[in-house]
């Protein structure tokens, strides 16, 4: 009888919110609300709660309601659910509830924002078991359109496939960040389903090739398939190419991006292609130091489209390799994009493949030298039809490439002749960042960015030299530009204050790079604060540079001072003391 009464308590609340759909919907009598109701709740035990099919989205009204303060009462409810309820480990418990916004959001539609937000969701959540693989699989950075086809069926705990959180481990413990893993997960799904030992073998085995094990993490974060079976052969023997080269295991780490597809048997076979076209290997080691995008930009994939279309013209495969090997430079960038652009122009206004074919080996320096404007603009400028620009063309094709060149130096009518050096330093610095040339992006970049291209790499390279992955710092410096606007020492005094003073580890600024931009006063006056108030056992003992770093003095002096009877005295003498 009791229990009976007792599972009626817990039932009552989602008895009472599928009433209120029935009615709106199919206009029955209360009585026969109640009997349809309770007869369906027999059926069901504690609800299953989905929040990802909700249909909250998070660009909705409700959004912009949800105050910050009852947002970060949903992560702290969740991770006292996580945590406490479901006895999640600390760290697993924290990551999750701060890194799973589109679940919490929806967490909160479940409740009235108007009233304690804490309160209301522990006694959600008490009833309402949710489906943890949720907020977990969007705390590795899957989007929530990604979840449904990825969640396993008949699970709702975490704890329930134990194989996949042992592997997961292994993979947060060896450094891989949190936020790869699940792309890893979409990717090589079945690398989480290994025996216990078996993953760190793998991973173990990639680093007796030489590799670091930051290289190795960022191979196996980009390219997961590479835990699948045993060692990847054709990455080995890029490795061993690039060895004999004189290009380190590690080189390789600057280059590789989680953003792309990498296909290493192309990447063997191009290498082997300008081994065979005749180039040295000086040739090749400076070709991919200067221009890694060869080989890592579609796992060089330009070398085939250019080698293609160069055949496609009647070139024989032997004029093919002489083209290349009398033109090292073919191969770059813009070099190649300027060759296959003007083949273009010719085709379009009509000349026969022969004749470009014999234009483009006597003229192959000046095609890849210039970027050519439309036919339909040279027709208009020169007052003549297509076909009468090809029988000029044919005539004299240097004269009218002139024409045709879009050769007019932008730079040089914004930029004074002595400051042109300076101007192509930083340039070429933001070009390695990935800017694109002469876009708006560039533009605004080569404003923000303060100093010599030369000091803007030192202050980058020291960000490296802390032990930061190359492409992270890209990001850091990307999102927050004005750290470069920094000497050197200033951001090492940062970095190292960071790390031996205030205790938190270096990756805490990839989720923050705007730590690296705060004055030095107001960080050590903070974290002073912050550990006074540890110590006292007020404070959390673990929160994120954000949260202290970023909010208004007003709202820092309310949270983090006032808290304490004694914060007030305290934090003026701190400030006495640090300012």
């Amino acid at each position: 009888m009791f229990a009976q009464l007792n599972h009626l308590q817990i039932l009552t609340p989602v008895v009472c919110e599928r009433a209120t759909a029935l009615q709106k919907d199919q206009n029955l009598p209360p009585v026969l609300l109640r009997i349809r109701c309770f007869g369906s709740s027999r059926l069901t035990h504690y609800p299953k709660v989905s929040l990802t099919a909700s249909t909250q989205s998070p660009n909705s009204s409700l959004t912009n309601r949800v105050s910050r303060l009852a947002r970060n009462e949903a992560q702290d409810a969740l991770f006292d659910y996580l945590h406490s309820t479901r006895s999640f480990c600390f760290t697993d418990a924290e990551y999750i509830s701060k890194n799973s916004p589109h679940f919490i959001q929806n967490l909160l539609s479940k409740i009235d924002t108007e009233k304690d937000v804490a309160h209301s969701l522990t006694k959600f959540l008490r009833y309402n078991p949710i489906n943890e693989f949720e907020p977990f699989f969007e705390s590795l950075g899957l989007s929530p359109s990604e979840l449904p086809f990825l969640l396993p069926r008949h699970l709702m705990f975490l704890r329930d496939d134990q194989v996949l959180l042992d592997n997961f481990h292994v993979l947060c413990d060896y450094g891989i960040p949190r936020s790869k893993i699940g792309k890893m997960y979409k990717e090589a799904r079945e690398i989480f389903g290994y025996d216990f030992g078996v993953m760190s073998s793998k991973l173990q085995a990639y680093e007796n090739l030489g590799l670091s094990k930051p290289t190795v993490i960022k191979l196996v974060s980009s390219c997961p398939l590479l835990l699948i079976g045993g060692l990847n052969c054709e990455l080995v023997e890029v490795l061993q190419k690039l060895k004999a080269l004189g290009i380190g295991n590690d080189w390789i780490r600057g280059y590789v991006t989680g953003d792309s597809m990498y296909n290493w048997g192309r990447m063997l076979d191009t290498m082997n292609f300008l081994e065979k076209v005749g180039y040295s290997e000086e040739k090749m080691c400076s070709l991919f130091k200067a221009n890694p995008a060869l080989l890592f930009e579609g796992s060089g994939k330009r070398v085939y489209i250019l080698f293609g279309r160069l055949l496609k013209l009647g070139l024989k495969t032997n004029e093919v390799y002489c083209l290349f090997k009398q033109n090292p430079q073919i191969l770059s960038s813009k070099y190649s994009r300027n060759l296959l652009q003007a083949v273009d122009f010719l085709l379009e206004i009509g000349m026969w493949i022969e004749d470009i074919a014999d234009i483009v080996i006597n003229h192959t320096e000046f095609l890849g030298s210039c970027t050519l404007k439309r036919p339909r603009s040279v027709c208009k400028d020169l007052k003549v039809e297509k076909d009468g620009l090809c029988e000029i063309i044919k005539e004299d094709p240097l004269k009218l490439l002139r024409l045709a060149s879009k050769s007019k130096n932008k730079i040089s009518e914004k930029v004074p002749c002595t400051d042109l050096s300076k101007h192509r330093e930083k340039t070429s610095f933001l070009l390695r960042l990935g800017y694109i040339e002469n876009s708006d992006e560039m533009t605004k970049a080569l404003k923000l960015f303060r100093g010599r291209g030369d000091q803007l790499q030192e202050r980058f390279d020291s960000l490296v030299q802390a032990g930061l992955d190359y492409n992270i710092v890209i990001n850091i410096v990307r999102q927050a530009p004005t750290v470069l606007n920094q000497s050197k020492d200033v951001i090492e005094k940062k970095i190292d204050c960071l790390k031996n003073c205030l205790g938190y580890p270096l990756e805490s600024v990839v989720a923050f790079p705007a730590y690296l931009c705060y004055d030095l006063g107001r960080i050590n006056l903070r974290f002073s604060m912050y550990a006074w108030l540890r110590e006292r056992g007020v404070a959390k003992p673990t929160l994120s540079l954000s949260t202290l770093l970023a909010c208004s003095d007003a709202r820092f002096v309310r949270y983090f001072v006032d808290v304490h009877p004694e914060g007030p005295v305290m934090w003026e003498s701190l400030k006495n003391q640090l300012i």
